[in-house]
């Protein structure tokens, strides 16, 4: 069941990414929305879901948009691997680390996205540096949000009907 939650949520997350994508002005900071639940997963489920999570996200997001497969893979993958790791040894269930994780998280995938293609010579990145910082904390607040609902919701429904069937 876990593995189908996972996987609807990385294809909701994909539909999302490519429609946005249109509506998205250039040179501004893009969300990473497969990137978020890459992280979600991995910090819910541990490293192993975390990294195969990131690795069929990632060839996934790869095969619709990037001309070259597997860079954007391996870059989720060593990403939901690192915070699935990061998710067993410390408590990371509070906003603010979960900010930081996201944060973090997605330096690490820019980092490793644009230094594998300028390290194949594919293609230049003048100035990364806002655009990184502005899609970090972009990532963060969306990942912090999207994290909190996602988390109160089961808890609401069932206040809801509790409420309901004291009434009757």
């Amino acid at each position: 069941m876990r593995i189908i939650g996972a996987g609807a949520a990385i294809l909701v997350a994909l539909v999302l990414q490519t429609t946005l994508a249109g509506l998205v002005i250039r040179g501004t900071a893009a969300l990473d929305l497969v990137l978020i639940v890459v992280v979600y997963i991995a910090l819910k489920a541990g490293p192993v879901p975390g990294v195969v999570a990131g690795t069929v996200a990632g060839l996934i997001q790869d095969a619709l948009s990037n001309p070259i497969l597997g860079i954007g893979g391996l870059a989720k993958t060593i990403v939901g691997f690192l915070a699935g790791v990061l998710g067993t040894q410390f408590i990371l269930t509070g906003p603010l680390p979960r900010l930081v994780m996201l944060v973090m998280a997605t330096v690490l995938h820019a980092a490793i996205f644009m230094g594998l293609y300028v390290l194949l010579d594919l293609r230049q990145f003048p100035n990364p540096v806002p655009s990184v910082i502005g899609q970090a904390l972009g990532n963060g607040f969306v990942g912090v949000v999207t994290f909190q609902l996602i988390e109160w919701l089961p808890g609401f429904v069932d206040r809801r009907r509790a409420g309901r069937s004291l009434r009757r």
